[in-house]
């Protein structure tokens, strides 16, 4: 059923016989090909890196403008309406992702989510609940979304999971506050969190790019 509404993911990996998988979510608008450089740059054979792509949805932040999308958009501030059945499907999504990486014989602990501002949501919402141990979480330019149900849904497999959160000073689309907000709330739900701030905008830089090689090479040695 999954399978019909999303296009199939890009695979990029050097190795035939990867040990390791990256599943890599892109942000409102894009698609998988948004990362392919960036995966380029990061230079691990052994790494198997799945981009998979949005389905199309129309967001009402943009006026109802239908554009590839992970859940449905109401506003871009704290507080505001948050789209939890679009949340829960893209979930559900990457779950089954998962599972096909399992079924390719890489375990759960050798997988790594990642994501970038909306996919960087997807990513956390996701990977906290996940009933295996994964590798790690990547949350780039991004927030916690429905952090009101995590204490209760949050699995005990995951609790010591190795986040990296990265944002930019000069963010205007996610602000640096938003993604603080998440920061705290995942401290409080005692998580270790990998922190880092870049003087950027709402992208990706240089810097970020070397620390993001470092934490793969590290959770995923």
């Amino acid at each position: 059923m999954l399978d019909t509404i999303y296009d199939t993911p890009i695979e990029i990996s050097a190795s035939a016989a990867p040990t390791a998988s990256v599943i890599w979510l892109h942000g409102l608008g894009a698609d998988g090909n948004d990362f392919v450089p960036v995966v380029k740059m990061l230079n691990l054979p052994h790494v198997r890196f799945i981009l998979p792509h949005a389905a199309y949805k129309k967001v009402t932040a943009n006026n109802g403008y239908e554009m590839r999308a992970w859940y449905d958009v109401f506003g871009f501030t704290v507080g505001s309406r948050e789209d939890e059945t679009g949340v829960h499907e893209s979930q559900a999504y990457i779950e089954s992702l998962i599972s096909k990486e399992v079924a390719r014989g890489i375990p759960a602990n050798r997988i790594v989510l990642a994501g970038f501002s909306q996919g960087g949501a997807v990513a956390l919402q996701t990977g906290l609940r996940h009933k295996q141990a994964l590798a790690g979480i990547m949350a780039l330019s991004t927030y916690l979304p429905l952090k009101t149900s995590l204490a209760k849904e949050k699995s005990k497999e995951n609790q010591h999971i190795p986040i990296f959160m990265a944002h930019g000073t000069f963010d205007n689309v996610i602000a640096l506050s938003t993604n603080r907000l998440s920061f705290e709330v995942l401290q409080a739900q005692h998580y270790t969190i990998n922190w880092h701030e870049y003087p950027m905008a709402h992208s990706v830089n240089t810097q970020e790019i070397e620390d993001i090689r470092e934490f793969l090479r590290t959770t995923l040695h």
